[in-house]
């Protein structure tokens, strides 16, 4: 009996769903009184980093297999890698990767999955967020072997001193009817989905050439942007920038919501968030029930000020 951890790496870097990932399987090894094993497929710069998550072991498959991601074929390396290491608990970040392979690994194994987990397990028992994380429920798995989803702070952090060791680990994988030609990938951005800030905004801006006040707040705070449908729609931002029910759904520490109403449908793609401010003229807006706090205020008054404050806090 062991937990099984697929940590995804992004040009050889963990990501931050990745050490997620690791640290909910570690704890989750802990209270099973197990060992957490991590796979690592493709290059990886720094494995050692994966012990400080309590990872105490990595299988490695780094063999020139994987070129473009292909979710039959990860999802046969930890089927294989589970077997290894007898794993009776597989866990996956519940990200692009992870939402890819999970359902994949389940319908192979023949095994229950939670998706979405926003707790350690409590027994067999997960609970997870469900009506666009307007409530929660708790799901039973029945089959010996589970299958995990974890969502972005889900869990406290917690630091390890493991002492890790390294396997090259390598397995045949059977031809699949799926053919990943290319990805595409977004270059010299911060990833939404990695970001712990962002900073988003909606028509309340006006107009496209008033953005620039956006992506400079952004910067101070080394966050990420992010917009609403309509303005995706609309033209003024690109589509990877749309967050909501139909877009991005994104769980940061802060969540910064600039010229946006608050639509029941955008809420449900940011409502996991840690902390939300909401900045808006109209003091009706539904935002402003969701929010942890909020500025009464045009943004062209506010994000300003709020620009030079942050300049000032970090000289």
């Amino acid at each position: 009996m062991s937990v099984l951890i697929y940590t995804d790496t992004s040009n050889g870097a963990f990501t931050k769903n990745a050490f997620e990932a690791a640290n909910y399987g570690s704890l989750v090894a802990k209270n099973e009184g197990t060992s957490a094993t991590a796979i690592v497929i493709g290059e990886a710069k720094d494995i050692s980093i994966l012990g400080t998550y309590g990872i105490t072991k990595v299988l490695h498959f780094n063999e020139a297999l994987l070129t473009n991601f292909d979710p039959q074929k990860v999802a046969q390396i930890i089927i294989e890698a589970a077997k290894k290491i007898s794993a009776t608990t597989i866990i996956l970040a519940h990200d692009y990767s992870g939402k890819a392979v999970a359902p994949i690994l389940a319908a192979k194994l023949d095994v229950g999955l939670v998706t979405g987990a926003v707790a350690l397990p409590e027994g067999n028992t997960v609970k997870k967020t469900v009506f666009s994380g307007k409530a929660f429920a708790t799901i039973e798995i029945k089959t010996p072997t589970k299958i995990i989803t974890v969502l972005p702070n889900a869990v406290e952090k917690q630091t390890f001193s493991e002492t890790l060791s390294t396997e090259a680990f390598s397995c045949e994988i059977p031809s699949t009817r799926l053919t990943v030609k290319e990805v595409k990938k977004a270059s010299n951005e911060l990833s939404l989905t990695e970001a712990d800030i962002v900073v988003s905004a909606g028509r309340g801006l006006k107009g496209p050439e008033n953005w620039g006040m956006i992506e400079e707040l952004a910067k101070e705070l080394g966050a990420a942007t992010a917009c609403s449908r309509p303005v995706a729609d609309i033209g003024w931002r690109p589509h990877h920038e749309h967050v909501g029910q139909t877009g991005l759904a994104i769980r940061p520490n802060l969540y910064i919501a600039i010229g946006i109403s608050g639509a029941i449908q955008h809420l449900a793609g940011v409502n996991g968030s840690k902390v939300i401010v909401v900045i808006n003229t109209d003091a009706e807006a539904p935002f402003f029930k969701a929010a942890d706090y909020g500025i009464v205020g045009d943004a062209f008054e506010v994000v300003p000020k709020l620009i030079q404050a942050v300049k000032k806090l970090k000289a």
